[in-house]
């Protein structure tokens, strides 16, 4: 048997083992066969007893919040910018392992004279360690390769900081765990920034489901439907084309949170119910193979990706609740398909789909775009009438990207919950990697960890409203 991460899958798989509350999927995936199992068997009985409950709470004020960013190649630069246009922050460092990043960053925002001046850490691959360390940061901002999000998030909040992590948050399933063990421990926030939760029909429909619109949300639909056949292979794209590696070595759901997060928040999932289990079946693969040989033909540099590993064209997820409640996720990427996250809610008295155009309904009929617009008004909620035309203008995917920094620096700022925590890192990552199980497996069922070991129960929704916060101003548009 090949000594790899599909046939680790498949091999524990076979043998059996549940993996909820387990802690490691992909750990172990160089150890022989039988250490596999042997080491798979002792984490099925492991127990886990929550050290400190980081559902709603509430770290010290911050009157101004100074920032360290590290990752500043697709998503690091944009983010920069955006904060540097608020009030109470302060950008004290910026990381690359690209120097030329780095100093391109840091002129950009001198050239601003907003009065940032960071120090910049670059040139080695541990660089952003000695950014983590200094005394003078309060949050960490992650926006770097994936197998890199654990480590500095972990080493952040290690060393006294609040940690912000592009998705997905982790690589394995022992990761996940240990973002929460360190976030509980130290009491420092680790939030996932899955911009798609601030997305305006998104955040509509989480307030309209708040208040009931819907009556009982029985289904949730979700996806990742974008076509980045092209990117994944530029040279010029990924650094060290890491993303074109993840999708040569696993075979799943890669990115299930952009559909996942908004669907789980409006199903309160982690606050007042929990996924239970999912299933997962994935399409062969008909393009990203035969894109890697064709471009081989005539450049050697892609002969190293002319294997026949790549994961297929469609995955499809569905998950059930501990309330029998349902969801759906699909992830496609290669196929010539019209961007979609679909967004779907079903409740008891309406429903509302965002793809492919923006619909309610209720009674059986969808509304006219005149009985829309008067919903909109009715259910738009504070914080997109507060900053929504301002994040319109600044900009990020519509201006999602600047709502969800803009929120992030507010709640710090103003001692107030975060929107997603850690829990909501841990399991809305874990999808995608359990997604890889239950493909490996002929689409077996795969228990989902309760990464808040039951406190989902008591655990309130956070508060959509400003109250106790709405207080950073923009400084500059």
């Amino acid at each position: 048997m090949k000594n790899n991460r599909r046939d680790f899958l498949k091999l524990s798989g076979l043998a059996g083992l549940g993996i909820a509350s387990t802690g490691l999927l992909g750990s172990c995936a160089t150890a022989e066969p039988q250490a596999q199992l042997a080491q798979i068997e002792r984490q099925a009985k492991r127990k886990y007893t929550q050290r400190f409950n980081m559902s709603g709470y509430r770290a010290p004020k911050l009157d101004k919040v100074r920032i360290g960013f590290v990752g500043l190649g697709m998503r690091g630069p944009g983010a920069v910018h955006r904060i540097s246009l608020m009030e109470g922050v302060e950008i004290k460092a910026l990381c690359d392992l690209i120097p030329e990043r780095a100093e391109k960053v840091k002129k950009t925002l001198q050239d601003q004279g907003f009065g940032h001046d960071p120090v910049l850490y670059s040139g080695q691959p541990d660089s952003w360690k000695a950014m983590c360390e200094r005394e003078d940061l309060d949050l960490i901002y992650i926006a770097t390769p994936w197998n890199l999000h654990t480590p500095q998030a972990v080493y952040a909040m290690e060393h006294g900081k609040h940690a912000a992590v592009e998705v997905p948050a982790a690589t394995t399933l022992d990761e996940c765990w240990q973002l929460v063990e360190t976030s509980e421990r130290t009491k420092k926030h680790c939030m996932m920034l899955e911009n798609c939760c601030y997305d305006f029909f998104e955040i509509l429909t989480l307030n309209m489901a708040r208040q009931g619109y819907f009556g009982e949300i029985i289904h949730g639909e979700g996806a990742y439907i974008h076509q980045l056949l092209d990117l994944n292979f530029d040279k010029k794209g990924y650094q060290d084309m890491w993303r074109l590696k993840e999708n040569m070595t696993r075979n799943g759901n890669l990115y299930p949170t952009h559909g996942l997060g908004p669907i789980c928040q409006i199903m309160n999932i982690n606050r007042g119910d929990v996924m239970d289990y999912l299933t997962s079946v994935q399409s062969a693969d008909f393009q990203m193979f035969e894109e890697a040989k064709k471009r081989a033909t005539s450049d050697p540099f892609y002969s190293q990706f002319a294997q026949d590993t790549f994961r297929g064209n469609m995955n499809t997820t569905t998950i059930r609740t501990k309330k029998g409640k349902t969801m759906m996720l699909q992830h496609d990427v290669t196929s010539p398909r019209p961007y979609s996250r679909i967004h779907l809610v079903s409740g008891t008295k309406g429903i509302a789909q965002k793809w492919p155009e923006q619909k309610i309904a209720n009674s059986h009929h969808w509304l006219s775009k005149g009985e829309m617009k008067a919903l909109e008004n009715q259910y738009t909620p504070e914080i997109v009438k507060h900053i929504g035309e301002i994040a319109k203008k600044v900009g990020g995917h519509g201006g999602m990207d600047f709502m969800m920094d803009w929120r992030l620096i507010d709640c710090l700022r103003n001692g107030l919950p975060l929107d997603q925590d850690v829990y909501d890192a841990a399991s809305w990552t874990a999808v995608g990697l359990l997604s890889e199980w239950s493909v490996a497996n002929r689409s077996n069922s795969i228990d989902v960890p309760d990464f808040t070991v039951g406190s989902w129960r008591a655990n309130a929704p956070v508060d959509l409203s400003l109250a106790g916060g709405g207080t950073t101003n923009v400084i500059a548009k």
